[in-house]
């Protein structure tokens, strides 16, 4: 089988690698605190060059006294100290006295070997020098044209000058400062103060941060890898399953097989699982009534269609004139029966459409129960105004299918309007015999009446008409008896807006 990888695991591994990558571009700017550590190095540099000159500038130079001023120094500086006179013969060397047995411009690098030998390392300096040939030209990163020979010219011509090298044998680079020894501090120029300095150690720092950079970035890259997949495949996989399973709703016919299976994830997915299952069980009850509709229909026209043919076959035999107009009413009244049913049957047939089409706008409960119950309930009304989203017309036409119910079985009703929950609750009450235990749910199906010594004046059509208009906009309807006697309806409508 195919291995299919979910897009949205590679969308979601793609977004946080990203993510990853932006804090990498932070390490170039280590660029420009190189230069800036540079600067700060060259400016310590030429402050002791300063020293120097200023300290030989009130002797005669030679080599006597300037050994004895870098004796003096020890080893209190990181740099390398020459001394030379206008020949460029070199008087002092910091590097030749006993104080300073180390050799200059160490390279720092060689005193953590073990660091340099880790592949992580290797990997990030081999990266890090791709990415800097990719993006500095090689002149900017090669030594200065100008040698130490050319500086130390300058310096005995009276101008302060400064180069940088690379270091021989090494991978750093040495930073020359050269300073003019003049006489008596503002007289000719005698000679020159040379300090020199690896730069080792400042890159030596650079690259550590870089490889700490480095180190980060692949933990995080595997860490948001390993996220990405998890968390993609809690979101993809109930989704897929989802997407299996909506395939799989139908059969050949078009027909529900079966609506969603819920979810106990209190998540997003959670509740669009648990949305397409409302869905598709509203679906499936109202295909059940589709389909139920032709035979319903065809079972409530069978009474009266065979009372009229009963009625006209007699009709034409009989010579009764008492008899002829016995018959003549009793096809009359069946033919009523059948426009009331044919009348209930289109009603029913457009509502959903109706439902769909019909404008739908904030109306207030108060007024549609008052304007259909007035005179012929009780009202029980709040004061203030209860709002839901619904056609007026269409809302009235359900509660008048209650009312009319109820008023059917007794002379007192009540009719009650409250909020509960947030939603628009109407309560109608009446003191009828009630409704058997056994017909509670059933008296919303069409063409069900359960009062037979009247059944032909009712077409058992109003409240699942009542009921088709509640589910539409989203409400539920429901029967009970009352504990003193009667039945009661309540119609639940959700809120809409603010009350105003």
């Amino acid at each position: 089988m195919r291995l299919r990888v979910p897009r949205i695991a590679v969308k979601l591994l793609l977004f946080n690698v990203l993510l990853v990558f932006l804090p990498l571009a932070g390490v170039f700017s280590l660029r420009t605190l190189e230069r800036q550590l540079l600067d700060v190095q060259e400016r310590s540099m030429v402050q002791q060059g300063r020293l120097v000159a200023a300290a030989l500038s009130g002797t005669t130079l030679d080599a006597a006294s300037a050994r004895a001023l870098i004796e003096r120094l020890g080893g209190h500086s990181e740099s390398r100290i020459r001394v030379v006179d206008l020949r460029e013969k070199v008087l002092a060397d910091s590097a030749s006295t006993p104080v300073r047995p180390a050799p200059p411009e160490r390279d720092e690098y060689r005193s953590s070997p073990s660091s340099r030998q880790n592949l992580l390392y290797r990997m990030g300096a081999a990266v890090w020098r791709w990415i800097d040939d990719l993006r500095t030209k090689p002149s900017s990163r090669s030594s200065s044209d100008v040698t130490p020979h050319t500086v130390v010219s300058r310096a005995l011509q009276g101008r302060y000058a400064a180069t940088l090298q690379e270091s021989a044998g090494q991978r750093s680079l040495t930073l020359y400062s050269v300073l003019p020894i003049r006489a008596g501090g503002g007289g000719p120029v005698m000679g020159a103060v040379i300090v020199s300095q690896s730069t080792s150690r400042i890159l030596s720092a650079l690259w550590r941060v870089r490889l700490n950079v480095f180190k980060v970035f692949v933990y995080s890259v595997i860490a948001a890898a390993i996220l990405s997949l998890l968390f993609a495949t809690t979101i993809a996989r109930p989704l897929v399953r989802l997407r299996d399973e909506a395939d799989d709703l139908l059969d050949h016919r078009g027909r529900l097989k079966r609506p969603f299976r819920g979810s106990h994830r209190n998540d997003e997915i959670g509740d669009l699982t648990r949305a397409l299952e409302k869905l598709t069980a509203r679906l499936e009850r109202h295909l059940a009534l589709v389909e139920s509709l032709p035979a319903d229909v065809s079972h409530e026209f069978k009474n009266p269609l065979a009372s009229i043919r009963s009625a006209a076959e007699l009709l034409a035999l009989s010579h009764d004139d008492e008899e002829k107009q016995q018959l003549g009413t009793t096809i009359d009244r069946e033919v009523a029966r059948l426009s009331r049913l044919l009348n209930g049957v289109r009603e029913v047939s457009k509502i959903d459409a109706a439902l769909d089409t019909e404008s739908v706008q904030h109306v207030d409960v108060r007024g549609v129960v008052s304007e259909v119950a007035k005179g012929r309930a009780e009202l029980a009304l709040p004061p203030h105004p209860v709002v839901v989203a619904a056609s007026e017309e269409r809302l009235a036409q359900a509660v008048r299918n209650i009312v009319d119910n109820a008023v059917s079985f007794s002379d007192r009703v009540t009719v009650t309007v409250r909020e509960h929950d947030q939603h628009a609750l109407i309560r109608v009450d009446d003191e009828g015999p009630g409704i058997p235990p056994e017909h509670l749910e059933r008296v919303f199906d069409r063409f069900f009446s359960f009062r037979e010594e009247h059944r032909a004046d009712h077409d058992g059509l109003g409240l699942a008409i009542a009921r088709a208009v509640v589910d539409g906009y989203g409400g539920r309807i429901t029967a009970s008896n009352r504990e003193g006697g009667g039945a009661g309806f309540e119609v639940h409508l959700p809120l809409a807006g603010k009350k105003s």
